[in-house]
C-alpha cells in the first residue's frame, strides 16, 4: 500500500479527498487509548483472553493512526502545508 497524500486511482480530489483523515486519526486515537484502558482492566481482573484481544486491537488502531500521520504528512506537503479541518 503506498503512503502518499491520496493512492492512485481513487476518485477524490484535492478539494474533495475520498478520505477524512483527520477524523480517521481522530478514531484511531480513541479507539487505540479505549482499547488499551480496557484491555488493562480485564488484565488486573484476571481476564486473560479478552484483555489480549483488545490489547491487540489496540495495537493495530497505533499502527493505523502511523499511517495516517505518514498519509497527512504527504498531503501536506502535497498541498504546500495547507490546514485542514476535522472532516477533510
Amino acid at each position: 500500500m503506498p503512503i502518499g497524500a491520496q493512492p492512485r486511482g481513487r476518485r477524490g480530489t484535492v478539494e474533495e479527498p475520498y478520505s477524512p483523515l483527520n477524523l480517521r486519526l481522530v478514531l484511531a486515537l480513541f479507539g487505540m487509548v479505549v482499547c488499551a484502558i480496557l484491555a488493562a482492566l480485564l488484565f488486573n481482573a484476571g481476564w486473560t483472553v479478552p484483555g489480549w484481544l483488545l490489547a491487540a486491537w489496540s495495537v493495530a488502531a497505533a499502527v493505523d493512526a502511523v499511517v495516517i500521520q505518514l498519509r497527512r504528512r504527504a498531503r501536506a506537503r502535497a498541498e504546500g502545508g495547507r490546514k485542514h479541518s476535522l472532516f477533510e
